[in-house]
């Protein structure tokens, strides 16, 4: 189990900073993990789960 923190997780998905919170607002991202004060990380397997069901919902589309 890794945490991965907002730029890995920008990197990875390819959204911006305000889209990846905007989604986790919908519900529709994983929910950050608050690590202190000002800091959040997020499962990368959470993470990488969310990748594939994009691509999931793209292949049976």
């Amino acid at each position: 189990m890794k945490i991965i923190r907002l730029k890995a997780v920008i990197d990875a998905t390819g959204l911006a900073r305000s889209t990846v919170y905007k989604y986790v607002a919908q519900g529709s991202f994983p929910k950050p993990i608050p690590l202190g004060d000002r800091c959040v990380g997020w499962l990368e397997g959470e993470v990488q789960d969310w990748i594939l069901a994009r691509i999931e919902e793209r292949d049976l589309a």
